[in-house]
């Protein structure tokens, strides 16, 4: 199969009646690792939102990269950590130009910082908030998010199939990012419930040289975004096509 979805044709009509009621729509970002932003991204998602009428935006979380203040080795040929987040910043201003509300889910990039202060006995009163840092006021970060009975979380803990195992660990419908190289829904039923699993892909350049970790991974970077539909009942992932 391509990179298209292609929908069924009860998925399309179901999708067409979605537009013409009051539902609550739900577009999904995946990580963005800014700077580190897959080219087109941002016009992918912006479509998928106009598409679907989505009326309720969540980042899933890495909103920003912290490749320099990483517990990891840094680059030493790449950006310093002051130029890391000046960019990261410019980038984000975009983003949040076309998205001034949205729900944002803390993930495992994004706390880097908190973490480092937290290890070296800072109190939290010195941190600022996220939304303070980045320049980006009207984005509400929390560890997760509840919408229409669906969690939203970024996924930190979790590997292979991550969403499918905490449906079933938690008992509710769950959306998640940290995987890059997943994009998928998985349903999960019994006689009582029908929960799904949303693994939403991302957002990043695998190019990059933050992701120089990856180049040799046998799965390559799944770039595509996420709708959940008819407040909170149909999900659909969309992949964007990569030139």
């Amino acid at each position: 199969m391509s990179n298209r979805m292609r929908l069924k044709d009860h998925e399309v009509e179901m999708i067409n009646n979605f537009r013409n009621n009051d539902f609550n729509n739900v577009l999904v970002i995946g990580d963005l690792h800014s700077p580190f932003i897959r080219k087109g991204y941002l016009e992918h998602c912006l479509k998928v939102r106009e598409q679907y009428q989505c009326n309720e935006v969540v980042f899933i979380g890495d909103v920003v990269d912290n490749h320099y203040s990483s517990y990891h080795d840094a680059d030493p040929d790449g950006f310093g950590a002051g130029e890391e987040l000046d960019r990261a910043i410019h980038h984000l201003k975009e983003w949040h130009q076309h998205f001034p509300k949205a729900k944002v889910c803390i993930g495992n990039h994004d706390a880097i910082i908190c973490r480092k202060a937290f290890s070296s006995g800072i109190s939290n009163r010195w941190i600022k908030d996220y939304d303070d840092v980045l320049g980006t006021p009207g984005w509400d970060f929390q560890n997760q998010h509840e919408i229409d009975g669906v969690i939203y979380t970024h996924g930190t803990g979790s590997s292979g199939k991550g969403a499918t195992k905490r449906v079933r660990e938690w008992q509710c419908s769950i959306v998640q990012g940290h995987i890059h190289t997943e994009a998928y829904i998985d349903w999960y039923c019994n006689k009582e419930y029908r929960l799904f699993a949303m693994q939403v892909g991302c957002g990043v350049d695998d190019r990059s040289y933050a992701m120089a970790y990856a180049r040799n991974f046998t799965k390559k970077y799944i770039v595509s975004c996420g709708v959940v539909l008819n407040n909170g009942t149909l999900p659909i992932v969309l992949p964007m096509d990569i030139k």
